[in-house]
């Protein structure tokens, strides 16, 4: 529900990726032993093959000169969120251009130049992108509030920033990538979009 205007597409509501899901990806990544990094292996090589664009910006924002604590944080969560939208969705999830990822990040950056103006605005963009995706953007919450927590006096927050905002795009541009399943109603905001 919009309570303002947003630069931001709403998303379908059957893009949304549910708590259980997030839970399952959890588990799959609590593990520290070969299999697991086996199948973390795996899973980053099944997301650069079905998602190269995404992966390639996502590997671009992971370049940068990071603080390790940042860099680990950005792989785990760009993985995490990955893991779920393949979890909910399988092969329902179009292949995302890099023209769809520079529009989404550009209708991120308006909506917080909107917001910026605006005074009065009380909502700040992650917070609508937490409207449309509410268990995804709780999940990054959760892990980026543990990561400054546990490491407040090592972390650049800055460099935190810069991966919390990446994976804002991901979670947009996977949202929107998510194809809609046979005889679903089109939305009326779907129909604005």
């Amino acid at each position: 529900m919009w309570v303002r205007s947003s630069a931001i597409r709403p998303v379908p509501s059957y893009a949304k990726v549910p708590t259980h899901a997030l839970d399952a990806v959890r588990e799959s990544l609590a593990d520290d032993d070969d299999a697991a990094r086996e199948q973390l292996d795996a899973a980053f090589e099944r997301f650069e093959r079905l998602q190269p664009a995404l992966a390639a910006r996502v590997a671009e924002t992971l370049s940068k000169p990071l603080d390790e604590t940042a860099l680990g944080l950005g792989y785990f969560l760009a993985l995490a969120v990955w893991l779920a939208f393949e979890r909910v969705h399988g092969e329902h999830v179009s292949e995302i251009r890099e023209d769809e990822l520079l529009a989404t990040d550009e209708l991120l950056t308006l909506d917080e130049e909107l917001r910026r103006a605006d005074p009065a605005e009380a909502l700040d963009s992650d917070d609508v992108i937490g409207m449309e995706q509410p268990d995804l953007v709780e999940f990054v919450h959760e892990h980026v509030d543990a990561t400054l927590e546990a490491n407040a006096d090592e972390v650049d927050v800055d460099d935190v920033h810069q991966v919390y905002r990446a994976v804002l795009i991901e979670i947009l541009a996977l949202s929107y990538a998510v194809q809609r399943p046979s005889g679903y109603p089109v939305a009326k905001t779907e129909l604005l979009a």
